[in-house]
């Protein structure tokens, strides 16, 4: 008889979001779609909703620290997917105990602006999760504008932009990088995925909703699970975006808010 193969377990770092399309609302949502077991440490709450951001509370240090220490002291973990990160002290303690029990496989989403255009990362953080994080990580996620905060520099707005953007992102230091091409203009969507072997664009269609609150979350959240299952970093990376694109196309079932609302994560069962 063949061994039954156990689920996976995966981590999000990251923060709270009430309204459950973003944060490690959807970052459990997405492990729980993929087939992964999900496990969360809280690095802030938030007091927001499908319109926008009112307010950001952090989670003092030592409790995220210990959290990781509670957790990892039990739970044998797959994947991390990591968040969002608002201090250096964060990302210092995130970085220490990570390094020191070092999973399988580390995802970064270097979440920064809410899609409503809410700063959720000060300039501190920003420069945390460039010089301590990124580092650390197998697979950076950053969108467009996110990349040009990482780097100083313009937002792409075009392909040629993106793939010459590619070489910069690659010196930050992570394994590889996923550019996400979603704000560039055009009925396609674009990504660019930049390993030590290939860069290569991994194509997809814009899909007409305006739900789109947490798709950055979800996504990053979606490759960690595929990548805890077994998958390579190309095929979670493509699997994950297949799954996400149906998610973004069935989210007009859902009645939730008055603004972005969020991609339905489970759309196979529901």
């Amino acid at each position: 008889m063949t061994p039954t193969r156990s689920i996976p377990n995966v981590l999000t770092i990251a923060g709270s979001d009430p309204s459950g399309g973003a944060g490690i609302q959807a970052d459990l949502k997405a492990f729980s779609a993929l087939g992964a077991y999900g496990t969360s440490v809280i690095t802030a709450l938030t007091a927001q909703n499908t319109r926008g951001v009112r307010g950001v509370h952090p989670v003092p240090v030592e409790f995220i620290r210990l959290q990781l220490d509670t957790l990892l002291d039990d739970v044998t973990i797959d994947a991390v997917k990591i968040g969002m990160v608002a201090s250096r002290e964060v990302a210092e303690a995130i970085r220490d105990v990570l390094t020191a029990r070092r999973p399988r496989w580390i995802v970064l989403d270097p979440v920064m602006v809410a899609k409503s255009g809410d700063v959720l990362v000060e300039a501190t953080g920003i420069a945390a999760v460039r010089d301590v994080l990124v580092p650390l990580a197998d697979l950076i996620t950053p969108n467009l504008p996110e990349s040009a905060v990482l780097l100083s520099g313009a937002t792409p707005a075009s392909r040629d932009e993106m793939m010459a953007m590619a070489p910069r992102l690659v010196a930050l230091g992570a394994g590889a990088t996923l550019l996400k091409g979603g704000h560039l203009r055009g009925g396609d969507c674009p990504d660019l995925l930049i390993t030590a072997d290939e860069t290569r664009w991994v194509e997809g269609s814009r899909i007409g909703t305006s739900n789109l609150h947490g798709t950055g979350c979800s996504l990053s959240s979606a490759i960690a699970a595929r990548l805890a299952l077994g998958d390579t970093l190309p095929d979670a990376v493509i699997a994950a975006k297949g799954w996400l694109e149906t998610a973004l196309t069935e989210s007009r079932r859902l009645d939730v808010g008055q603004g972005q609302g969020p991609v339905h994560h489970f759309h196979p069962w529901w």
